[in-house]
């Protein structure tokens, strides 16, 4: 009997052991998928502050942005995209806001407010106001090619391509599309 009661023990103490090996593994697991997961949307995603109001009312300053870097690696950039991208110079290494409206090979002008893509009146989805200040544009740029035209939602109140300091943006200087506000909750969502 004495045995029995042994060999008894034994093995439900065998099967305890494999109960905990199989749970340790099944964390390991886990982690290792979460780890993963966090490291590819490092790779993938990033958030910019919105530190001013040119993109009010889509982007309001203090709202955090989520940035997809995925996006035009898969597909091309298109006009209305909400882009991030890098600004010029040694001394703004900052990471800006603004909204595309001309594609490479287009020209882009303002003429009485309004924008003209290739001559012809660009109507956006958005309520937008007329444009008060046409700058460059207002005889009209061309943009090469890897070249995009780019305005704030807050037409009259941007610093963005209608200014020299600013000017066209290449594509190798644009970071992602954003697409998600993340912070404050209260305003949290996809971005059009």
């Amino acid at each position: 009997m004495m045995a029995k009661s042994t060999s008894y023990t034994e093995m439900h103490r065998k099967i305890r052991i494999e109960k905990r090996r199989r749970r340790i593994s099944f964390v390991l697991q886990l982690l290792f998928v979460i780890l993963l997961s966090a490291l590819t949307a490092a790779a993938f995603f990033s958030s910019v502050l919105i530190q001013e109001n040119s993109m009010n009312p889509t982007l309001r300053a203090g709202d955090r942005a989520f940035v997809n870097r995925l996006s035009y690696v898969i597909g091309g950039v298109r006009r209305g995209d909400l882009i991030a991208y890098k600004g010029k110079g040694e001394f703004d290494s900052g990471i800006h806001v603004k909204r595309v409206i001309g594609l490479p090979g287009e020209t882009v002008q303002i003429k009485d407010g309004l924008i003209l893509i290739d001559g012809k009146t660009y109507i956006e989805n958005r309520d937008f106001p007329n444009i008060s200040r046409a700058g460059v544009a207002e005889s009209g740029v061309r943009l090469a090619s890897g070249e995009y035209f780019v305005l704030g939602d807050n037409r009259n109140n941007s610093e963005d391509s209608r200014y020299q300091d600013v000017g066209n943006i290449s594509r190798a200087s644009i970071v992602g599309k954003i697409w998600f506000i993340g912070t404050p909750f209260s305003r949290t969502g996809f971005v059009s």
